[in-house]
C-alpha cells in the first residue's frame, strides 16, 4: 500500500532544528511491526499514523523503534503542522484521539499549542539509583526525582548547574535498576529526564536532556511530552514561579529546539498543561508499505 508522508521537524522554525517526525497519513491501519520497523529504517525517534476515529477529528498512533507508546509531544506538534501544509485541517483547532485520551490542539500564526492531559505524580525513586543511571554524583541533583506523567511517564530529574546536566551519560546497567524500582505497578517507564533551571540561551528558563536506550537514538533533540511532565514538577515543587515559561532542549546536539509553556489551572494540581511550538515541514512524500493483511 502507498502512503502519503511528511518528515516534520518540531519545536523548531527550520529546518535540521528541534526534533524531525515522519507523519504517515492514513498509516494507523498498520501493523505494529510494520509501524515500528518503519521507524527503525527513518532513524527516528519517533513516528506518527494517522486514522479515523469515532471520538475525535482524528486518531493519532505514536511508535518508538520497540513499541507503540500512548501518547508522545513533538510527534503531536509534527501531526499538526503536516495536517495543516497538505491543507488536511480546516479551522485552528482539532482534536486527536490518542493512547492517553483526547488531546486538543490549537494553532495560532505559526505557533502549534496542545492541551496535555492534568499531570498525575508517581514514584519517588532513591536518588542515588538515578545518579547512577546518568552516571552523576548524587549531589548533582537538586531535589528528589520523581515520576511524572501527562500522557507518558518521565522520571523528572532537576541538576544543580548546567555542568552536571552537559556531563550525564546513561549507564545502561543502572538504568535498568531503577526500571526495576519504578515499573513496579507495570508503567510503562521512560529514561530520566533531566533538566537545569536557566536556559541554553538567554531566552530560556530551563533546558533539558533525555537520554535513550537502544534501540533508540542515544539522545532525543527535544520530548514535548517529558517537557509537559517536568513543567508539572516544577510548578508543584515550588521552583517555577511564572505560569509561562520557555523550555529548551537539544542544543548540545546542534539541534536547537524550544517550546512555550503553561499550565492550565493552579501550581499544586493543573488540569492540564499547554506546550506550544513551531513545526518545519522538511520532506514530502509517499512511502510502499505493507498492510496490515
Amino acid at each position: 500500500m502507498r502512503y502519503d508522508f511528511d518528515w516534520v521537524d518540531a519545536f523548531s522554525a527550520r529546518a535540521f532544528g528541534g526534533n524531525g517526525c515522519a507523519v504517515v497519513h492514513g498509516g494507523a491501519e498498520l501493523s505494529d511491526e510494520v509501524c515500528m520497523a518503519y521507524v527503525r529504517e527513518t532513524s527516528l525517534v519517533e513516528c506518527t499514523f494517522t486514522g479515523s476515529s469515532e471520538t475525535a477529528d482524528l486518531r493519532v498512533r505514536y511508535f518508538l523503534a520497540s513499541r507503540e507508546i500512548p501518547f508522545a509531544g513533538h510527534p503531536t506538534i509534527a501531526t499538526v503542522a503536516a495536517l495543516r501544509d497538505r491543507g488536511l485541517m480546516t479551522g485552528n483547532a482539532i482534536t486527536l484521539e490518542t493512547g492517553a485520551g483526547l488531546v486538543r490542539v490549537t494553532v495560532a500564526g505559526d505557533m502549534i499549542e496542545m492541551t496535555q492531559v492534568a499531570p498525575t505524580f508517581g514514584a519517588r525513586p532513591d536518588p542515588a539509583l538515578v545518579a547512577a543511571a546518568i552516571s552523576l554524583p548524587v549531589e548533582a541533583i537538586l531535589g528528589q526525582p520523581q515520576l511524572v506523567s501527562t500522557g507518558l511517564p518521565f522520571c523528572i530529574t532537576v541538576l544543580k548547574d548546567r555542568a552536571a546536566l552537559e556531563a550525564a551519560t546513561l549507564d545502561l546497567t543502572a538504568l535498568a535498576d531503577l526500571g526495576t524500582v519504578l515499573d513496579a505497578d507495570g508503567i510503562d517507564v521512560m529514561e530520566p529526564f533531566i533538566v537545569t533551571l536557566g536556559g541554553a540561551t538567554e531566552e530560556g528558563d530551563t533546558f533539558s536532556r533525555l537520554l535513550m536506550a537502544p534501540p533508540s537514538p542515544p539522545e532525543d533533540p527535544f520530548t514535548g511530552s517529558a517537557t509537559g511532565a517536568m513543567a508539572a514538577y516544577l510548578w508543584r515543587h515550588g521552583l517555577m514561579n511564572t505560569e509561562t515559561f520557555i523550555a529548551e532542549q537539544g542544543h548540545g546536539m546542534g539541534r536547537p529546539g524550544q517550546a512555550v509553556v503553561s499550565r492550565v489551572g493552579p501550581a499544586e494540581a493543573p488540569s492540564g498543561i499547554r506546550v506550544a511550538g513551531k513545526g518545519f515541514v522538511l520532506m514530502r512524500g509517499t512511502v510502499d508499505l505493507p498492510n496490515a493483511d
